[in-house]
């Protein structure tokens, strides 16, 4: 059910409409955050209906795979132990094997058998085999960041590394998935963290934000790893470089950010209103409080979108991932998946999603906010003399504005979908033809619907007129979606889309699906007789 709710626009203090997808009656689906084992050598697979046999290539998965070390539980799910998988495409028939990440986390944990590393939502407890002295001063020693890189896949000079938002990679042999050494983004260049989403232009570089924080405040960086050769001997960031530097708007309270979006030319690194509040972050441990603790959301200040020397603003707004980013007659159309409320991010506890069905599930889903595709435009030549209140934007296929203010440009949104998405509850994990259509026009998007705590639905979006396809089945959960371009490609959709679907109805039934990307109908599906947990993030890499 979709309720029409009207909540005070914090710039222009007026009431607008936001849709909320509203439902009772959700399935549990605590086995979809439980932990499972591993399976290290390669298994066969039952396949039903026909996978490709043009697919050659690896389907590669990271997300938490291990919730507890003896009697110590995680108590947000962002905090499982990494477990990498693999599904081995060829010739029509696909194995699968996965993977704990050997990190240093993991390896501390299961060697004192509790959790002895903080993650961003579980502070480690202390030794209880220190005298009660020790264990008071060590709540004052501050944290080493945690390498329990769950989030993605990445690659970096053609070599393939695990990643999360911490200084700390994991470099990964993508055949075996075996662990290698341990990469620190500050012995390559001066940052503490990058994200888990770079992007990757057409001559093999790669680009991340990342940032700092010292005497001069917190500053968000640009970064650029130049191309390099596949398969070295070892890891290899040499020649990372900082491109440019953007001061935070508040240098004792950052922004908490996941991604970024680049066009051809441009970078948009996006402000939002989730701070981190530094202060709490140096007294966290002492205070006893996990690092989410230390994020809030903050509606009543702007989203700032930080290019060129003009000022970008919006009302507040929430984002993870962005759609795309491209170049059109003098203005950068930017797409992302947004939301009202950016408090959620803490909110996915092993409480909350784990519980049972009932009223406190139905609870839950229901006070999250739903996100939604919008379109942002940004005038690129803005003139000091354009009159203030004009709508900047002349372009005749958007209904964005872009409004020249006294401190810049203000810009509203054009809802990038009509209302037939909304019995999907909104859309997240989005995806593109990103080897051919990133920071490019496009006109398609892949992506999870969210009718329940996790996705429970495959979306394919056409911009030309808005019009949705989907795939969904009841108790079958999908992870993000991922297109592979057919090699004859002559259309933009003319490939599949990957999907891993689980289940909580059922144990050892999870499956590979594979969709033909133009119709969104099931080609074939790939039956593994294991059980994989709810993950986050991965990637397709071809075989040569």
């Amino acid at each position: 059910m979709c309720i029409l709710r009207f909540v005070r626009n914090s710039d222009k203090e007026l009431f607008q409409p936001v849709y909320i997808y509203d439902t009772s009656g959700l399935e549990c689906i605590g086995p979809l955050v439980s932990s499972v084992e591993e399976t290290p050598d390669p298994i066969n697979t039952v396949i039903k209906g026909e996978i490709p046999p043009w697919i050659n290539g690896s389907f590669l998965r990271n997300g938490p795979g291990k919730f507890e070390f003896g009697e110590s539980k995680f108590t947000h799910w962002f905090d499982g132990m990494a477990l990498m998988h693999r599904f081995h495409i060829k010739d029509g028939q696909v194995t699968y094997s996965s993977q704990f990440l050997h990190s240093d986390s993991y390896e501390q944990n299961l060697e004192k058998n509790r959790i002895v590393v903080s993650e961003f939502g579980t502070l480690a407890t202390p030794d209880p085999c220190k005298n009660v002295l020790a264990r008071f001063f060590s709540r004052f020693q501050i944290p080493k960041a945690t390498d329990n890189a769950g989030v993605n896949f990445v690659k970096y000079k053609g070599d393939f590394y695990v990643s999360t938002e911490t200084n700390f990679m994991r470099r990964i042999d993508p055949v075996t998935l075996e662990t290698k050494e341990k990469v620190d983004w500050s012995k390559f260049i001066a940052i503490n963290a990058a994200t888990a989403h770079p992007h990757y232009d057409r001559e093999g570089a790669t680009y991340n934000i990342g940032n700092s924080y010292g005497r001069r405040g917190f500053y968000y960086h640009i970064i650029r790893v130049p191309p390099g050769e596949e398969q070295n001997d070892e890891a290899d960031l040499s020649g990372a470089e900082i491109l440019c530097s953007i001061p935070s708007s508040d240098h004792r309270k950052p922004s908490y950010y996941h991604s970024f979006a680049m066009s051809e030319n441009y970078i948009v690194f996006i402000e939002q209103p989730i701070k981190l509040e530094l202060l709490k972050f140096m007294l966290y441990r002492v205070a006893g409080k996990s690092f989410h603790k230390i994020m809030s959301w903050n509606p009543e200040l702007e989203t700032i979108f930080h290019l060129l020397k003009t000022k970008y603003y919006s009302s507040a707004m929430f984002t993870l991932h962005q759609i795309n980013a491209y170049e059109d007659n003098g203005f950068l159309i930017l797409d992302m998946c947004c939301g009202d409320d950016g408090s959620v991010i803490g909110d996915f506890t092993m409480e909350n999603v784990g519980q049972a069905s009932g009223e406190k599930l139905d609870k839950f889903f229901n006070s999250m906010c739903t996100n939604l595709p919008r379109r942002y435009v940004l005038p690129l030549d803005v003139k000091e003399n354009d009159s203030d209140d004009q709508n900047l934007i002349n372009l005749q296929n958007t209904t964005a504005t872009a409004v020249k203010t006294e401190t810049g440009v203000f810009l509203t949104h054009e809802d990038l979908y009509n209302d037939d998405l909304l019995q999907y509850g909104g859309l997240e994990f989005p995806q593109i033809n990103y080897s051919q259509y990133n920071a490019r026009p496009y006109r398609y998007f892949y992506a999870c619907g969210f009718g329940h705590v996790f996705g429970d639905s495959l979306l394919k979006m056409d911009l030309d007129g808005k019009k949705l396809k989907a795939w969904r089945h009841p108790g079958l959960f999908p992870s993000e979606p991922v297109f592979v371009s057919a090699p004859d490609a002559k259309d933009e959709d003319d490939g599949v889309v990957m999907s891993v679907i689980i289940t909580p109805r059922e144990k050892k039934s999870s499956f590979l699906l594979v969709l033909d990307a133009k119709t969104f109908t099931e080609l074939g599906r790939a039956e593994v007789p294991v059980d994989i947990p709810y993950g986050t993030h991965g990637l397709y890499n071809e075989m040569r």
